[in-house]
């Protein structure tokens, strides 16, 4: 079943194709609007000359209107100085002198006085002669009696010169906005190809290739969007790793105990005796808890490794996390006759973490003193979980100690990385050394300093988280 495409009108433009239009477009109807303002100032003007030059031959006829005797008024130019008064080489100019009455006084009888305008003196406006418009002034006299002159022309070389500054105006234009298309296609071409090449190099790249591709520092968004898939490519390649690790760890660490859990199963099922029963399934029983604990170290390093991508962290009061995680462990404490107890809970203090890493922290910090850290002499077994703030020093120190035979100095580098044990773990044959390793990887993440000393009387194991430049007291 193949899958629908998409049809090419449906398809989204490039970003090149978009750019373009996003800067050709506007700046192409701003230069449009911008050629026709200017040439509408021109043919403004060019009008204002044609006119004033119309409007001279108007009173150039009306200096020439004389009155008679007989009390009238007559043109006093004859049809040859009247030809050699309005002469034009490329135009063809026409007259009419009108008395007030509306009477014909001299000129082209078929040019008529336009209606619009009014008294207004002088005027210009469009007027039809011989199926041909023309552009005509007119010219309003009161002395020695009133009259009108009306002087019309063709417009050809009017309309001849306008044609040719709109050619002069728009064929530069055209072409400058030519060669900008093709220069901005070019340069954007130039400025997209680093983000085609990035696009190119993800979507060749191997499904199990994690390394950074190759990022152009020709502008800075490219790089930025470079930087951000290869810092994701880092934390996929982190998480593919701590899951290949965590499933190589189950898979090499349960072999032995469900091994053991067979094998005591399989002698168990050979034997008839019940007694024999009852000690093989206390056996069993025993395996499975540690097969348990050893799962829920490792799914806590599988955590660490979320915790650094994905939890942020919060401000979360130190001392309600520690009363909860004292709560968890009492029935265990109280089942080895351990005395575990806090101090410095009588004051609010916060820090800045994640919870889940600091319940992880006091988690396998109890269990390893209920495990390790313990005397012989029931009544002597201590476990206490302090915490101490300094605000001289904006510090909040969070440890848990026990009075236990502890750890020798040389020791506590290698409790400190995974499978290593204690001489304590080592002798009662228990855990899989994974505690002190999960607990300085939350550290890692929290930003916390871990340290392994000794308690104030010189006894047992104190492990400590120095949390620095905290908002400590609420």
């Amino acid at each position: 079943m193949s899958l629908p495409t998409a049809s090419p009108a449906a398809l989204p433009r490039s970003l090149r194709s978009r750019l373009l239009r996003h800067v050709i477009v506007p700046l192409a109807l701003t230069w449009l609007l911008g050629t026709l303002l200017a040439l509408g100032v021109a043919r403004y003007f060019t009008q204002q000359a044609f006119d004033r030059a119309l409007l001279d031959d108007a009173y150039a006829v009306a200096s020439h209107v004389r009155t008679v005797d007989e009390g009238g008024l007559t043109l006093g130019l004859t049809a040859a100085e009247i030809g050699t008064l309005l002469f034009d080489q490329n135009e063809s100019i026409f007259f009419a002198v009108y008395l007030q009455d509306g009477r014909l006084l001299a000129g082209h009888s078929g040019l008529k006085l336009p209606e619009d305008g009014g008294l207004v003196s002088p005027r210009f406006s469009e007027v039809m002669f011989q199926n041909r418009v023309l552009r005509a002034a007119v010219l309003a006299r009161q002395q020695p009696l009133p009259y009108t002159v009306v002087v019309a022309q063709t417009t050809n070389s009017q309309d001849r010169l306008f044609q040719r500054l709109l050619f002069i105006s728009l064929t530069p234009q055209v072409l400058l906005l030519i060669w900008l298309a093709l220069w901005l296609r070019r340069v954007i071409q130039d400025d997209v190809q680093p983000l085609m090449d990035l696009e190119q190099a993800v979507a060749q790249r191997d499904a199990r290739d994690f390394t950074p591709v190759k990022v152009s520092s020709r502008t800075r968004d490219v790089q930025r969007l470079g930087e951000a898939i290869n810092a994701l490519l880092v934390r996929i390649g982190q998480s593919v790793r701590a899951q290949k690790e965590f499933a190589g760890n189950v898979a090499h660490e349960l072999r032995t105990p469900l091994a053991g859990v067979r094998a005591l199963a399989e002698y168990a099922l050979s034997q008839s005796d019940p007694k024999v029963w009852q000690e093989q399934l206390r056996s069993i029983a025993q395996s499975q808890e540690r097969a348990s604990h050893l799962i829920d170290q490792l799914l806590a390093l599988a955590l660490a490794e979320e915790a650094e991508q994905v939890l942020q962290p919060q401000r979360i009061a130190l001392d309600e996390v520690v009363r909860d995680t004292l709560m968890r462990h009492l029935h265990r404490a109280d089942a080895l006759g351990v005395d575990l107890g806090a101090r410095g809970l009588d004051v609010p203090v916060f820090v800045l973490a994640q919870r889940a890493l600091i319940e992880g922290v006091l988690d396998n910090l109890i269990d390893n003193a209920l495990r390790y850290g313990l005397p012989e002499a029931p009544s002597e077994r201590h476990v206490t979980v302090e915490i101490a703030h300094d605000p001289s020093t904006a510090q909040v120190v969070l440890s848990v100690l026990d009075n236990g035979p502890g750890i020798t100095e040389a020791q506590r580098t290698r409790v400190l990385s995974r499978w290593g044990q204690g001489s304590a773990g080592e002798a009662l044959k228990q855990g899989s050394g994974l505690g002190l390793a999960i607990v300085s990887e939350y550290a890692r993440i929290l930003g916390a300093t871990l340290t392994l000393g000794t308690s104030a009387e010189g006894l047992g194991l104190k492990v400590s988280l120095v949390f620095a430049d905290q908002p400590s007291v609420g």
